[in-house]
């Protein structure tokens, strides 16, 4: 994020020609969200006197109590390369308050602020990498999305056999002009399937910037004539998308994470951090896997790890500890959530799960390096090693019964989110799938 006056702001507009700023946040659910403005208005922006009708947005204010304030971050100003560049389309991201101005705790912004908040109060700061994966699908005669594709690449392939290449090329590209810094961008181990990661940076700044990668990544895919989606699993006979998370915590602006003196070249803080994050995995799962279609990834994909375990190198553990050797690099990855999930309460609930297990210094178990994906679960049992949650009510159940999860949501998010998302298991059980019309029509 810039470090941007609103003088800077003001400036900047004139000279870039922007014509439209769009304020831009997100609801329970991750969507994203936002209030066009004309440059007009640019001073009533900077002012905080933008207000809309929170009543509107799903998990939001009651219809009695509708009116909310955006409150835009100067350093979130960005044009869109996409966009005319006479009359340019700016964006910042805003902070969302109530009339009052106190901040407005249905916002899941405000949830990871304040998340940061605890983490400060610690003396520690926290660094997150993600790792996002999609599928860049066909459009229909209509230019509605379906899920066929003509290529059959792989891991690394290249064109012509790797379709999407050029959009998403085209895709890092805007995403470099939006101040990214992408690391990495190739396709997948799925046909359609592709992943980009970008760097890491502290939770608010990579909860923003997956939001505005989701964005990026929707439009200029519906340019190349192709839909972007980040559901889990959008066919059953290929691997669904995820959304790996590396993580670690700092302390005067250096990786803590790291031990030479330890047999596994850890320190107390990162073996306490993991140990949180494995206590609370259950409940964290109804975040970072919020659908219902999450639980066919997480259950039925031949490498997406379901065992709270942690390893060194073996990836059929939920949490890895890789490169080792890498000093400064030393991190914690958790291969579980996926890119359907709301980023900043993800986030909020792993720093939190981390940070109970530095308070209460919960340590994790003795590390797994045999392969689980071969073990059963009778075996995985003997073991002591527990599971993620088979569904989403399952996962629901274990969040509403984790106090430190529910805390960190805040009361209002708890329940909104939870009563959104039982609600739709109950709208899918009542609907008629085409399994069953397969299955049953023509038999009975």
């Amino acid at each position: 994020m810039r470090n941007l006056s609103q003088e800077d702001i003001v400036t900047m507009v004139q000279e870039e020609d922007v014509e439209f700023i769009r304020l831009q946040f997100t609801d329970i659910l991750g969507n994203l969200k936002n209030m066009a403005v004309t440059s007009s208005q640019l001073s009533k922006i900077l002012k905080n006197e933008c207000k809309f009708d929170g009543s509107v947005v799903e998990g939001f204010t009651s219809i009695d109590e509708p009116d909310l304030y955006l409150h835009p971050i100067t350093g979130t100003f960005e044009t869109f390369p996409w966009r005319p560049q006479q009359g340019k389309v700016a964006r910042m991201i805003c902070d969302v308050y109530r009339q009052d101005g106190e901040p407005y705790e249905g916002d899941p912004r405000y949830v990871l602020r304040r998340a940061v908040e605890h983490l400060n109060e610690m003396g520690y700061g926290f660094e997150v990498g993600p790792e996002c994966e999609f599928f860049l699908f066909n459009t229909d005669e209509n230019t509605l999305p379906t899920t066929k594709t003509v290529e059959k690449a792989g891991f690394f392939d290249v064109g012509p056999l790797d379709g999407g290449e050029n959009a998403r090329r085209d895709i890092v590209l805007a995403l470099e002009d939006m101040g990214f810094v992408a690391e990495s961008s190739y396709h997948e181990k799925s046909p359609a399937q592709h992943e980009i990661s970008f760097r890491y940076d502290d939770p608010l700044n990579t909860a923003d910037n997956i939001m505005t990668f989701k964005l990026a990544v929707r439009t200029i895919a519906r340019r190349h004539g192709l839909h972007a989606t980040f559901m889990p699993k959008p066919v059953r006979e290929v691997n669904g998308s995820g959304m790996r998370l590396s993580m670690n915590l700092t302390k005067d602006g250096r990786n803590i994470f790291r031990d030479m003196n330890d047999p596994n070249f850890m320190t107390n803080d990162a073996y306490f951090f993991l140990g949180g994050l494995m206590k609370h995995a259950k409940g964290i799962s109804a975040v970072a896997n919020p659908l219902i279609n999450s639980y066919k990834r997480l259950n039925y994909d031949t490498d997406v790890s379901t065992s709270i375990a942690w390893s060194k190198c073996n990836r059929s553990t939920l949490f890895r500890i890789p490169n080792i050797r890498r000093g400064e690099g030393t991190r914690i990855e958790m291969f579980s959530p996926d890119s359907a999930a709301n980023p900043y309460l993800t986030l909020a609930l792993c720093l939190e799960a981390g940070l109970d297990g530095i308070r209460n210094q919960i340590m994790p178990p003795e590390k797994m390096e045999k392969n689980l994906f071969e073990m059963n679960d009778v075996v995985k049992q003997a073991l002591g090693i527990d599971s993620l949650p088979k569904t989403l009510t399952d996962a629901l159940n274990e969040l509403e019964n984790d106090p430190v999860l529910m805390s960190a949501l805040g009361e209002h998010v708890a329940k909104k989110y939870i009563a959104i998302k039982r609600s739709e298991i109950e709208d899918y059980h009542k609907s008629v799938t085409q399994w069953e019309l397969d299955e049953y029509l023509n038999k009975y």
